[in-house]
């Protein structure tokens, strides 16, 4: 008995037409916006997300609908073709920020960055979840029960952003500075935690509040990640350095790439959340000694230069400013930002000030940690396709990355002008001015654990 296998129709030449011009378009204006949110001394994500507002529902959309539903309609069909690609950029994204964690430096200072990080993140997630309990049912999407709602809300308010707090202080020339270092690793102390949280909340939103429900997701999420960090540590060490025989990097991109795609599958597979395992498996390839940094530059090009660019820019799609027309919106959006800011300032600070630094380093970490920006995009998109967010919702979440990357660089400047630079920080600057100038991103990057190639690894971190 033969089995035939009955193959799905190609896309049909419109199709096709119409996917290729939207990526186009899309990609084309988003790297410009991005180059102006640079010369007008903002983070790129700032003008990428803004390519989604003008050509999405907000502007197009409003002044001329029937062009905007030419070129970007939103039948189901279409609109998938873009999410994938969008999901594909978004994991590998993730897989190069893990890679860009400074697990030597949490390490050193553990105490110290556990004191920062834990009340930057216990505070605005308490206050987050305290909001979204006060959060008219209006905003609510109706698929996920109230309590679900308002831990996504705690996680979304919680994160910081790895690539957009280096790039900041990158570009003010803070990175040498104990201020720089800490609010980094206190950063990335924070996403850690935000990772495993939104796992946590992906699985109540498909199993519900259940206790034998969440018990499995926790067992599941922490032995999902005891397995990666212990098997998968050396497995992924030996099928990188066999890869690395081959004189070109093509072998060692496919395998990287290979690796957070297959385990970001594993992850959705035990329906915790996919972003999870693509951001531990680039912990593991950050790792000094596993990589060349060289080696995985053709990766980070494409994903920073195309990939990244893509998928912010389909994430404004989703951004309805409109929406803030309505005085409930706009209310609750306005209290939402105020409650992130408040909370990540305070939190911070507190942290600061209990492992005895002064009020303005204090101040300073807060301004660094403040800053939201991709990590608070990816959060918000998952939190749509898990349905907890509604298009109201994501809009006021999207908001508050724009307008907290868009503060931290003039707070960061006006308290760092009151908190003098050390003997140590001047000793460190002078060592990071010796360094090579390769890295095109984020110059003078501190070594991941220690490795000159750590530094350009992070420095092609942009967004």
């Amino acid at each position: 008995m033969s089995l035939a296998f009955a193959a799905p129709p190609p896309l049909s030449s419109p199709q096709l037409l119409l996917f290729l011009v939207q990526i186009t378009l899309l990609l084309a204006t988003a790297l410009a916006l991005g180059r102006l949110a640079l010369r007008c001394g903002l983070p790129t994500v700032v003008g990428e997300l803004l390519t989604g507002v003008l050509l999405g529902p907000t502007v197009l959309g409003a002044l001329a609908p029937s062009v905007a539903g030419a070129l970007l309609p939103v039948e189901a069909e279409q609109m998938h073709l873009l999410d994938a690609v969008g999901q594909l950029g978004v994991l590998l994204l993730v897989a190069v920020a893990g890679a860009h964690l400074d697990t030597g430096l949490l390490r050193r200072r553990r105490a110290r960055v556990a004191r920062i990080g834990l009340t930057g993140l216990l505070v605005p997630l308490g206050l987050g979840v305290g909001i979204g309990f006060l959060m008219p049912q209006e905003l609510l999407t109706g698929r996920v029960d109230r309590v679900t709602f308002a831990l996504f809300v705690g996680v979304a308010l919680s994160v910081s952003a790895i690539p957009v707090i280096a790039k900041t202080l990158s570009d003010m020339k803070l990175l040498h500075r104990d201020v720089g270092q800490l609010t980094l690793a206190s950063a990335a102390f924070d996403d850690c935690a935000a990772w495993f949280m939104l796992s946590v909340v992906s699985a109540m939103s498909v199993g519900g509040l259940r206790a034998g429900s969440v018990a499995i997701s926790l067992v599941s999420l922490v032995g999902f990640t005891l397995v990666l960090l212990t098997v998968g540590r050396p497995v992924t060490s030996a099928l990188l350095r066999r890869a690395a025989r081959s004189p070109e990097a093509a072998p060692t991109v496919a395998v990287v790439v290979v690796l957070v795609l297959g385990c970001a599958a594993a992850s959705q597979a035990l329906e915790l959340e996919p972003l999870l395992g693509a951001f531990l498996v680039g912990v593991l390839i950050g790792r000094p000694g596993v990589v060349d940094p060289a080696r995985l530059a053709p990766l980070r090009t494409l994903v920073l230069g195309v990939l990244a660019p893509l998928f912010l820019a389909l994430a404004g799609l989703r951004i309805d400013l409109t929406a803030l027309v309505d005085r409930q919106v706009l209310l609750f959006g306005g209290v939402t930002l105020l409650v992130a800011v408040v909370g990540k300032f305070a939190g911070a600070y507190l942290g600061a000030r209990l492992s005895r630094m002064s009020h303005w380093e204090g101040f300073a970490i807060g301004a660094g940690m403040n800053a939201r920006g991709v990590v608070e995009v990816v959060v918000a998109t998952a939190g749509v396709r898990l349905g907890v967010l509604s298009n109201a919702m994501y809009t006021i979440v999207v908001l508050i990355a724009v307008c907290t990357s868009v503060m931290a660089p003039p707070l960061l400047r006006w308290s760092m002008r009151r908190v003098e630079q050390g003997a140590e920080e001047r000793l460190r600057e002078e060592r990071l001015m010796t360094w090579s100038p390769g890295a095109d991103a984020v110059e003078g990057m501190p070594a991941a654990n220690g490795g000159p190639g750590a530094d350009r690894r992070a420095g092609a971190v942009q967004k």
